[in-house]
């Protein structure tokens, strides 16, 4: 990865080219970037891998966001559950049958790209992962 004042460039594999909104953005588009947690730091939020799931679309811009999202990933989602919009950790306000709403305070949508989100715009989804082990696991063979 190179990197400069303001500005780093990293690959993208084909795999995240296909289940992602990145093949969608230009060069120089903003993104949300989070450090990963250490294992010895204080864990103060939900579990998040970085993973994406699928992509969904902005129906309703913040403050209260609406995503819809493919209908394989609503199973996962649940009232007061995680749930990752382009990065961001979020609490689930409103499970919807073909998506969900989550509520962003004005700081979110000022230091991540949630604020500048319109209708139609695509946005990467990472569902709880504790939820698809479980699924996993229950699962019959």
């Amino acid at each position: 990865m190179a990197q400069g004042p303001g500005w780093w460039e990293a690959d993208v594999s084909d795999e995240t080219l296909a289940r992602t909104s990145l093949r969608d953005i230009a060069p120089g588009a903003p993104v949300n970037l989070e450090r990963a947690v250490r294992l010895a730091d204080r864990l103060g939020g939900h579990l998040v891998q970085g993973h994406v799931d699928g992509v969904g679309e902005v129906v309703q811009p913040v403050p209260d966001l609406q995503v819809r999202i493919p209908i394989a990933l609503t199973r996962y989602i649940v009232e007061k559950g995680s749930v990752t919009v382009d990065g961001v950790s979020l609490t689930v306000v409103e499970p919807l049958a073909d998506g969900f709403t989550v509520a962003i305070i004005p700081h979110t949508a000022d230091v991540t790209t949630l604020g500048s989100k319109r209708p139609g715009d695509l946005v990467n989804i990472e569902v709880d992962v504790l939820a698809k082990y479980v699924e996993r696991l229950l699962a019959k063979d």
